[in-house]
């Protein structure tokens, strides 16, 4: 399949993985989402189509909330492309740090509003201080890995295609154990979706046993050029004290010792997941901009308000 030229779009698809895996490999903004298994695993929720702009640059148009935005991934489109686009959806999203800082005066010359998404800025880790969790700061969540490493006998292994059956019944727990809290599945099926296309999506990831039983797995790949790994799924099927902290660092330490950094992604504005991810702290963020008319086009409660906003979490 080919991508066609905007304002024609094409589904992503499989198809389209041998023509974006490399650039999106080479990609050195850091963003969690610009990776093809990141985009391919949530074309349902967000509903991607892709496009080229004029001058060649990838295009993703997705619909949140009920509003359609566009994201670009390679750097803005050309100047026509991007006009005829603020025409047609509601909001850019996910835009870099270093696009904004190049485009900011011109941005606002033209009246657009730019909003610093605080809930999709993306958590980097130091490797090495997620290996060692080394200092008071983070003395809990060594105590806690100490507790599950003296408490359980339990070993680690990668994933591979004969073992996934085996992080698929971790998932399934998973899931049964969030739906006696809420009738929300989360990411469920994109986690199913990775786990049955590891292998032809780049994937990987280790997996926990205790006693034998297949307990918790972590699973991404690799991006930024090869210096950051980002964790898109971190499942545990069972209530083992300290088995989140322990896998958190089994991934550190089994991926390898030439990445410089973990992304663990953004936190969606979710206050306790915020928490959870700033407990570990974080050395940097990965900040992401969205850029749009008119700030009532924007969704999240920030700009939409609370009363209002569609439910996010």
């Amino acid at each position: 399949m080919k991508i066609t030229t905007y304002p024609e779009t094409v589904p992503l698809s499989l198809d389209l993985q041998n023509l974006l895996q490399k650039d999106f490999h080479r990609l050195s903004t850091g963003i969690s989402e610009f990776t093809f298994a990141g985009l391919y695993l949530f074309k349902g929720k967000y509903h991607y189509r892709v496009s080229l702009s004029r001058d060649r640059k990838l295009l993703i148009f997705g619909e949140e909330y009920g509003s359609p935005f566009c994201m670009f991934p390679f750097g803005f489109p050309d100047d026509e492309t991007f006009t005829d686009i603020l025409k047609n959806y509601h909001y850019f999203k996910a835009v870099s740090e270093r696009d904004i800082n190049e485009k900011r005066i011109r941005l606002e010359q033209r009246g657009l509003h730019i909003l610093e998404d605080r809930d999709n800025f993306d958590y980097l880790y130091k490797r090495e201080n997620l290996v060692s969790l080394a200092g008071k700061k983070l003395h809990k969540k060594r105590n806690l890995v100490n507790a599950f490493i003296n408490n359980y006998n339990y070993e680690e292994h990668y994933i591979t295609e004969e073992n996934k059956h085996d992080a698929l019944t971790i998932l399934e727990a998973w899931k049964e154990h969030r739906l006696t809290e809420t009738t929300d599945k989360g990411d469920y099926n994109a986690a199913k979706e990775a786990l049955m296309l590891m292998e032809p999506l780049q994937l990987c990831g280790c997996i926990t046993y205790v006693d034998g039983a297949p307990v918790a797995y972590s699973m991404g790949e690799t991006i930024n050029k090869g210096k950051y790994f980002t964790v898109h799924f971190e499942k545990a099927g069972t209530r083992h004290k300290g088995i989140y902290q322990f896998i958190n660092k089994s991934l550190a330490a089994m991926i390898g010792s030439h990445f410089t950094y973990l992304n663990r992604e953004q936190d969606l504005g979710d206050p306790g997941l915020r928490q959870a991810k700033m407990s570990y702290r974080p050395d940097r963020f990965v900040k992401k901009y969205k850029i749009f008319i008119d700030r009532e086009q924007c969704r999240c409660d920030r700009c939409y308000g609370d009363s209002t906003a569609p439910d996010s979490r």
